[in-house]
């Protein structure tokens, strides 16, 4: 969510900070804006829309020097316009941010009453506003910086560069992830590796409450004590073909498609050389005295979450809480000893999820996360990570991290569930060799794409569709629902399918769509029961089941997808292809942006 970038460079800066920019359009933004320093003086151009109307714009009106700053906006305070753009400007001082102030209110009210009056509705103008008042009263650009950041209330990632100052940048975090390039002779500033990778692969990231001095030569961090912090410069191998469409239309497809791929790599770095054995990277937990888990996340990660729970309470026979990360924080649930807390987060950075990590931190919970990112705040204040090496993911409706999810938590549970004695080690091993099977068996649920296509068309006309599902199909159903909903804008509810009869069987009738999931599982036969339930009512039923499943069952339906038969371990996964291909061909089908949905961002790191 927003995206910024900042450049202290040796050559013209505007076109290296849009080619950054262009890495950070995943994370959504709906305006754009660069400025820059040259010869002492600053100037800034923005733009509505994406960043091509930005480029155009510096065709007409070209920006030059050496140093300057960028930023992608999702907006949150004000309409996404012009005038509202980033990077703010007051006077000597322009800003970039990423996140909420809290207190503007308070602090436009105080600046009014000075004479600062604000030309825009963001909070941000307020960051640039009042470290122009105190420029102004003679406190140098950093002083001025340093005290403006004192007042704010929020979370906040911000870049400032001052006029006069072509080889001075101020950044700074409090709750919003930001990144610092080490170049020769240069430096840059990025909300994550993947901005700067074609200009560095040193990186240094920022800690909670750090205030960052950068210039070309030097890189002054403070933590939040003021006290001069040694931070950790870091190798990051970001491969830039990872970042590519590699041919295909979007990302979403290419991603999709890499999936086999992606699992192979998750499921070997999980295990022993004979893939004999679940192995985990080194950490102090007793997994054999995990008695209950608390797991908590957003989203898609959410949906991971509710299916692992039947993992670990099936296998492991471990209870199970499962909470969407932005109800769990404010609630403050009593945290027994010896609670074990796992957090689920594509970029490791999703604020709610982060803040639930922080108080189950606080009442001395054992935290475990399961996160792409490793660098990440989630991964770094964890007792154990668990990484999906999955490789960058650029489409916003997650595809391969979602099911890299789903593989690292069940390799988790047939761990915690062999330490505890709850399956031997024939089970153990059995569990390993089914996991094993994902890459192929996913290899060919890909298979289906052409008959999806097809199927879409009519989905593209339906205004309400609905998505059953028993068992640890349930939250299956409701990934597939908001994966259609995401991006191709068609209202779409997940419900479990005993549930229908309790409210949901009203909305049947012959223009609603419902697709059953359905896999031969010992929950068949009463699914089985559910669709003919809606079939009775002139609902319009896609079946997706496998070759058994659709001899048994498919009389009637409108339409049908055949998958390969799977254990029932591997089900959630291998069923999660046809939700994806299903909302992807629904949108092309519909003429939407299946990478950048519209209001959405990739990583959610505000309220």
């Amino acid at each position: 969510m927003c995206g910024i970038v900042g450049v202290l460079g040796n050559h013209q800066v505007a076109p290296i900070l849009v080619e950054a920019l262009k890495r950070l359009e995943y994370r959504g933004y709906d305006s754009a804006g660069i400025a820059t320093v040259n010869a002492g003086h600053l100037e800034r151009r923005r733009a509505v829309g994406k960043l091509v109307n930005l480029s155009d714009r510096l065709v007409e009106e070209p920006l030059s020097g050496k140093a300057g700053i960028g930023h992608t906006r999702w907006a949150t305070h004000g309409a996404p316009t012009t005038l509202n753009a980033h990077p703010h400007k007051a006077g000597p001082v322009a800003v970039v941010h990423n996140g909420i102030v809290e207190n503007f209110k308070e602090l436009r009210t105080e600046l009014n009453a000075l004479g600062l009056t604000h030309e825009t509705d963001t909070d941000t103008e307020t960051v640039a506003l009042l470290t122009q008042y105190y420029m102004s009263q003679g406190h140098s650009p950093q002083e001025a910086a340093q005290k403006t950041i004192a007042r704010l209330e929020g979370a906040f990632a911000l870049a400032f560069l001052f006029q006069g100052e072509d080889d001075l940048m101020i950044a700074a975090r409090k709750g919003s992830p930001l990144a610092i390039g080490h170049g020769d002779g240069e430096a840059y500033v990025g909300s994550d590796a993947i901005a700067l990778a074609p200009l560095t692969d040193k990186i240094t990231y920022l800690e909670e409450g750090d205030f960052a001095v950068i210039t070309r030569s030097s890189i002054e961090i403070y933590d939040e004590n003021g006290t001069l912090a040694n931070r950790e410069m870091r190798t990051i191998a970001i491969d830039a073909a990872r970042v590519d469409k590699g041919g295909y239309k979007h990302f979403m497809a290419k991603e999709i498609a890499e999936q086999p791929s992606v699992l192979k790599n998750t499921l070997s770095h999980y295990q022993n050389a004979d893939a004999s054995e679940v192995e985990l990277p080194d950490h102090n937990i007793d997994l054999a005295h995990i008695d209950r888990l608390t797991m908590v996340a957003c989203g898609t990660a959410f949906y991971a979450a509710l299916t692992a729970k039947y993992w670990f309470e099936k296998i492991a026979r471990v209870p199970v809480d499962v909470d969407v990360a932005s109800e769990f924080r404010y609630r403050e649930p009593p945290v027994s000893p010896g609670t074990c807390a796992l957090f689920v987060s594509q970029s490791g950075e999703t604020a709610d999820t982060l803040a639930a990590l922080r108080y189950m931190a606080s009442q001395n919970a054992t935290i475990l996360s399961v996160v792409n990112v490793p660098e990440s705040s989630i991964a770094r204040e964890s007792d154990l990570v668990l990484p999906l090496h999955a490789g960058v993911e650029i489409g916003v409706a997650s595809t391969k991290a979602f099911t890299a999810q789903l593989a690292v938590l069940a390799l988790l549970a047939i761990k915690i569930a062999y330490a505890r004695g709850a399956i031997d080690a024939a089970q153990y091993r059995t569990h390993i060799a089914e996991l094993n099977r994902l890459p192929g068996l996913i290899s060919q649920a890909l298979g289906i794409d052409g008959a999806v296509q097809d199927i879409a068309k009519k989905l593209a006309t339906a205004q309400d569709i609905i998505f059953l599902g028993r068992g640890a199909l349930y939250p299956l159903a409701m990934e597939g629902a908001l994966k259609l909903k995401e991006i191709s804008y068609i209202h779409a509810e997940g419900y479990p399918s005993g549930e229908l009869k309790h409210g949901p069987i009203a909305l049947i009738d012959k223009s609603v769509p419902v697709v059953v999931m359905a896999p031969m599982d010992p929950l068949f036969d009463k699914s089985v029961s559910n669709m003919q339930e809606v079939m009775a009512r002139s609902g319009q039923v896609l079946l997706i089941s496998c070759k058994q499943g659709l001899k048994t069952a498919a009389e009637g339906t409108w339409a049908q997808i055949t998958m390969p038969t799977t254990p029932d371990l591997l089900a959630p996964i291998i069923y999660a292809i046809p939700a994806q291909l299903l909302a992807y061909h629904t949108a092309l089908a519909k003429g939407t942006d299946a990478d950048q949905p519209r209001n959405l961002a990739k990583s959610v790191t505000v309220e």
